[in-house]
């Protein structure tokens, strides 16, 4: 569904992706990780066009993405507030969006049941103006205008960085159902390991903009980048230092 070929972008002289390769078949479900500045973002608005590349390109479904147009009808994604609309109400901007995909406010409304539990009470109703709202529940109404267009692929930048621990788990359950059940094709970065090894079958490893490890999912996964990122490391120097304390 997602090919990406010689992709590179600079910024001021320094290349902030540079991704010779990469394929992401349709159904697949792929984590996104790396530290601050390693490109993810870059990565995912180049994807999908907001910014053009210096070099390469990107196909979605054999289309190239620079230039077209269709590869829209079938893509949600949420990557942070500015994809938002923030003078109007959750509801105004759920019609709104539904209205772009030929969806009734009936439709739409029928669509948002199924969201009581995500919402938990503090989207719809309020009176309130979506930049009223908290940065996770902004979060909140940008996740679930992406599964209102019912799409076939889907792509979240740090969907669990601003949520409270009851809605990650529910926004969790939301993704393996997706991607399970219905076949999204998802593409999710995220700084929570735990998390993003729970639901993506498959982990791409970001530095200094370039994929550095291609990880399919498996019982060791977490504890490898645990490794990588230090944690594993911190943990056993903290560990010692309680060892010498009780000593």
């Amino acid at each position: 569904m997602i090919e990406i070929k010689n992709l590179k972008k600079i910024y001021n002289g320094v290349t902030v992706v540079n991704v010779p390769n990469i394929e992401i078949k349709k159904g697949e479900s792929v984590g996104l990780v790396g530290n601050n500045g390693a490109g993810k973002t870059t990565l995912f608005r180049t994807i999908l066009d907001l910014i053009r590349p210096e070099a390469g390109q990107v196909l979605l479904n054999g289309e190239v993405v620079a230039g077209h147009e269709n590869w829209k009808n079938y893509t949600a994604s949420y990557l942070d507030e500015g994809f938002l609309i923030d003078y109007l109400t959750p509801e105004e901007y759920f019609y709104f969006i539904g209205g772009l995909h030929q969806q009734t406010r009936a439709h739409v409304d029928d669509s948002l049941v199924g969201l009581t539990d995500f919402f938990n009470g503090e989207i719809l109703k309020k009176g309130k103006y979506i930049r009223d709202l908290s940065k996770g529940n902004q979060c909140k109404v940008g996740v679930a205008s992406c599964l209102l267009q019912n799409p076939e692929l889907l792509m979240l930048d740090e969907p669990f960085a601003n949520i409270d621990p009851s809605t990650q788990f529910r926004l969790k359950g939301i993704l393996k159902d997706l991607n399970k059940n219905k076949g999204v094709t998802t593409l999710i970065s995220s700084h929570d390991l735990n998390h993003i090894t729970d639901v993506c079958d498959r982990i791409l490893l970001m530095e200094k903009g370039v994929i550095i490890k291609d990880i399919a999912t498996s019982s060791s996964t977490l504890n490898e980048l645990e490794q990588y990122f230090g944690v594993g490391q911190t943990v056993s120097v903290t560990t010692k230092i309680d060892e010498e304390e009780n000593h």
